[in-house]
């Protein structure tokens, strides 16, 4: 009964103040921008505009990682993701011939010619030696 006794005081307390639950969201995300939808397509954080840093300086090897990331998204027949990525690409390093020809093709599926014009041009201005440099050349009339 001792013990019953102690407690009482602490039992009255706790009703009058019951712990507050634990909060839904952690801070962090309650405070992150919602991504912004287009019509019924959902714009992904990573494609928002307002979200992204536009620090581009020379790195050849956050070249090639944006190259990898466009790699999945063509994988995936994402080609507007994947153009995003060769295009970043092509920002951080504006020699990479491999990052301009990805963009020029994912541009063609798009159906956007006068940016994969442009991208096939870029990628023989880097690249003039390439082994597919007659082939672009041929495309590159075609699209005239």
């Amino acid at each position: 009964m001792l013990l019953l006794a102690g407690l009482a005081p602490l039992a009255a307390q706790d009703q009058t103040n019951p712990p507050t639950p634990p909060p839904d969201k952690p801070a962090e995300l309650k405070d992150r921008p919602k991504p912004k939808t287009s019509g019924k397509q959902m714009v992904p954080p990573e494609e928002d505009k307002t979200l992204a840093s536009e620090d581009f300086s020379f790195n050849p090897l956050e070249s090639q990682k944006w190259v990898e990331r466009g790699d999945f998204y063509w994988k995936k027949s994402k080609y507007t993701a994947a153009a995003g990525r060769y295009e970043g690409a092509t920002k951080f390093n504006d020699g990479n011939a491999e990052a301009w020809l990805k963009l020029a093709k994912a541009d063609e599926k798009l159906k956007d010619t006068a940016a994969a014009k442009a991208a096939y041009t870029k990628y023989l201005a880097v690249a003039p030696d390439a082994k597919d440099a007659a082939e672009i050349r041929k495309k590159l009339e075609k699209m005239k």
